[in-house]
């Protein structure tokens, strides 16, 4: 490692914010590591931002040793906790935050979370001059600039394998399952899942949005039926979270009218946010805490570590949450020739 910052920077603080997602251990092991190499302290910050604000929180912080972080790689979770904080949208709060800062002498915050924990990071520097740097925590995957986020990886995984045991229920009694998954507005989860397990429908914000919902569910019940009759097997529609009124629930109601087929939904839920985070995700938390840590030596603030075909970088935290990554067109376009093929093969 070089560095051009190594006398200034004496202590980091770091928190965890908003969703959980498997891996954040994983970082802040490797933030805690990183920090050690050259000698500096590291503060946990627990309950994410209220860490720095409420005072029954910011109690609880605390300098993170070697010994604590020694064995949380493959731990789901974050040992710091986390939390969502209505007050980090107020001055008010985030001249608490700053106060905190400052009187834990910190000289730089890292935070790793979403958007919404960027956007808390880019307001704080309203009333703090410390360096600030994000790590992209989080299994929608919907942060921009950069290829994965943490978690998303697990989260994708866990979809994987909750829905090919759907499957076998599904096949044994020929039913039709819509699954929702999590995801927020974005359907990175969804897609991914959908062309991994095999779903007969795909449904996110990516093919969906705009179309008219009755002729959708035409088209589907049509599908549907045609595909029974032939088949006569599962099916299996994966939707993303939001994109329908009601959910997955409200649509299995609303096919059942159009098809007159029972269709069970199942709402995978905060599952996908747990459990013990597969090696993609603690490698990429590994490679982005040291990257944090080294940004911070070298005197960099204002931006988020990403990684991008397979290297680390730094972008404006700015542009990080403009909420312009969609998912991968190659997948959009593979789901849709299964879609054509599938309907040839039943003609």
């Amino acid at each position: 490692m070089t560095s051009k910052n190594v006398q200034a920077i004496k202590r980091i603080g770091i928190l965890t914010s908003g969703g959980d997602a498997p891996g954040m251990n994983a970082a802040i092991r490797s933030v805690v590591l990183a920090a050690h190499h050259y000698h500096i302290e590291v503060i946990g910050f627990c309950h994410g931002y209220n860490g720095l604000i409420c005072q029954e929180y910011i109690e609880q912080a605390r300098a993170l040793t070697l010994l604590e972080v020694n064995n949380v790689i493959h731990l789901g979770g974050t040992l710091l906790k986390s939390a969502r904080c209505q007050l980090m949208l107020e001055d008010q709060g985030l001249q608490l935050a700053a106060n905190t800062l400052d009187e834990y002498n910190i000289d730089a915050l890292i935070v790793v979370g979403g958007d919404g924990s960027f956007k808390g990071l880019l307001a704080l520097q309203r009333f703090w001059s410390g360096q600030v740097i994000g790590i992209p925590g989080t299994i929608d995957n919907d942060v921009d600039g950069t290829d994965y986020t943490i978690g998303f990886a697990t989260a994708v995984n866990t979809g994987i394998e909750a829905i090919d045991k759907i499957r076998d229920t599904a096949d044994a009694f020929e039913r039709i399952f819509i699954v929702e998954l999590m995801g927020r507005h974005s359907g990175h989860i969804t897609f991914n899942v959908g062309i991994a397990c095999a779903a007969e429908q795909v449904l996110t914000f990516e093919n969906f949005s705009g179309e008219d919902p009755a002729v959708k569910l035409q088209q589907l019940a049509s599908e549907i039926v045609k595909a029974k009759e032939i088949r006569h097997t599962s099916y299996i529609i994966v939707i993303a979270e939001n994109l329908w009124q009601g959910g997955a629930t409200e649509l299995a109601k609303q096919l059942k009218q159009y098809s007159g087929m029972e269709c069970t939904p199942c709402i995978l839920g905060h599952i996908q946010r747990g459990g013990s985070p597969v090696a993609k995700d603690r490698i990429l938390a590994t490679k982005m805490g040291v990257a944090a840590v080294q940004g911070i030596m070298d005197g960099k603030t204002n931006v988020m570590v990403a990684e991008q075909d397979n290297a680390m970088y730094l972008i404006a935290l700015e542009e990080a949450v403009k909420h312009h990554k969609l998912v991968s067109q190659q997948l959009v376009d593979a789901q849709q020739n299964i879609l054509a093929l599938t309907a040839q093969t039943q003609c």
